[in-house]
C-alpha cells in the first residue's frame, strides 16, 4: 500500500472512531488485550501493615471517638486493591457496646489481643478469645461487647468490595442498643485457634494448611473463605499460584513473604506477630519462617466465591494442567 493508501486508511479509522461515542459503542480490537489478558491481571497491590505502628493509633481512636459515634471503631487497611475482600482493625474498650444491626455482607473477625469480649449473633453470645475465629453469617442480627478490663483488638475481613459490583448491600439498625442474647460455649459460629494449630501441627511437612470449615464440611460462607498456614522454623513454603486474592495476618512468628504478582516485579514483606499483609491474585508466594519458633499465619480469601462461579485456578497440579476446579 502506497503513502496515500496508508493515510487514507488511517483517515477512514480516525472517521469510524469518532462515530462510536454517539451511538454508545466501542471498538473490541481496540482492548483487546485488556479484556483477554495473557494472564490474571488484578488491580490489587501487595501492601502491609505493621501492627506496631497502627495500634497507637486505634487506641488514640479509642481516646477521641465514642463507641456511639463511630458505631464501629474501625481503621480500614486501604488497597486499591482487594477487589473482593475488606480488611480492618477493630478495637472495643471495656465496658462498651457495638450497637446492633445487620447486613447483607458476610462478615468475619480474628481475634489479635485481649479477652472477655464477646460477640453476639441471633441470639448466641459467644466468648472471644485471641485467636478465635468468629462468623457472623448474612442478615444475622449482632452486636458486640466488652466485660473484660484491657482493649480488645480483632481483624474485621468481609465481602464489601464484591457489592460494588451487586449493588444490594445496605444495613438495618437494631432498635435497642443490644439484640436479646444467651451465652453458647459451643457455637458452630467460632473456631478456637487451638483447633486449628493441632491440625497443623499434625502435619510433617516444613509447610502446613487447613481450611476453615463448617460442621457439615463446607466453606464457611459463599463469598469469603479462611484457612490458615504453619511453617517451620528456619524453613520455607511455597504456596501454590491460584486466582484467589489473599489477606494475610500473623498469629504468630517473625519471617518474610517473597511475592510476584501478575506484573512479575518481586516484593518482599518482612513481618512479626500481629502484621497484616495482603497478595494479589495470581502472585507466586513463598514464606520464610525465621529460625526460633514456628510461623503460624491467617488466611482471607474469596476462594468460595470463586469455586461457586467456577473462576479457580491453581498451577498446583503444573502450569501445564491449568483448568478451572
Amino acid at each position: 500500500m502506497d503513502q496515500n493508501g496508508i493515510n487514507g486508511a488511517h483517515t477512514g479509522e480516525e472517521e469510524l472512531m469518532s462515530k462510536l461515542p454517539g451511538y454508545h459503542v466501542e471498538a473490541l480490537w481496540t482492548v483487546m488485550h485488556e479484556m483477554v489478558p495473557k494472564a490474571p491481571q488484578p488491580k490489587a497491590i501487595v501492601a502491609a501493615w505493621k501492627y506496631d505502628e497502627l495500634r497507637p493509633i486505634l487506641l488514640q481512636a479509642g481516646e477521641s471517638v465514642t463507641a456511639e459515634q463511630a458505631e464501629r471503631r474501625v481503621l480500614m487497611l486501604k488497597n486499591p486493591a482487594l477487589n473482593t475482600v475488606y480488611a480492618g482493625l477493630q478495637l472495643i474498650l471495656p465496658g462498651e457496646t457495638a450497637p446492633a444491626h445487620r447486613h447483607q455482607a458476610f462478615a468475619l473477625r480474628f481475634i489479635i489481643e485481649g479477652s472477655r469480649a464477646f460477640t453476639a449473633v441471633s441470639g448466641q453470645k459467644v466468648t472471644m478469645e485471641e485467636g478465635d475465629v468468629i462468623l457472623t453469617p448474612q442478615w444475622q442480627w449482632h452486636d458486640h461487647g466488652h466485660e473484660g478490663d484491657s482493649p480488645m483488638i480483632w481483624l474485621d475481613g468481609l465481602d464489601l468490595p464484591l457489592y460494588h459490583y451487586f449493588p444490594t448491600h445496605f444495613a438495618q439498625p437494631y432498635h435497642e442498643k443490644r439484640y436479646p442474647s444467651k451465652p453458647i460455649h459451643d457455637s458452630p459460629l467460632r473456631f478456637p485457634w487451638a483447633d486449628m494449630q493441632a491440625k497443623l501441627d499434625d502435619n510433617p511437612d516444613d509447610w502446613a494448611r487447613s481450611e476453615y470449615e463448617t460442621r457439615s464440611g463446607g466453606h464457611i460462607s459463599q463469598t469469603l473463605g479462611a484457612h490458615a498456614e504453619r511453617v517451620r522454623a528456619g524453613k520455607t513454603g511455597v504456596v501454590p499460584r491460584n486466582t484467589c486474592s489473599h489477606v494475610y495476618h500473623v498469629r504468630s512468628g517473625n519471617g518474610m513473604t517473597v511475592i510476584q504478582p501478575p506484573d512479575g516485579r518481586e516484593q518482599k514483606v518482612q513481618w512479626t506477630s500481629r502484621d497484616t499483609f495482603a497478595v494479589p491474585a495470581w502472585s507466586k508466594i513463598t514464606h520464610h519462617a525465621a529460625e526460633g519458633g514456628d510461623a503460624y499465619l491467617f488466611v482471607l480469601s474469596d476462594r468460595p466465591v470463586l469455586d461457586a462461579l467456577n473462576m479457580y485456578v491453581s498451577d498446583e497440579a503444573g502450569a501445564d494442567k491449568l483448568r478451572p476446579t
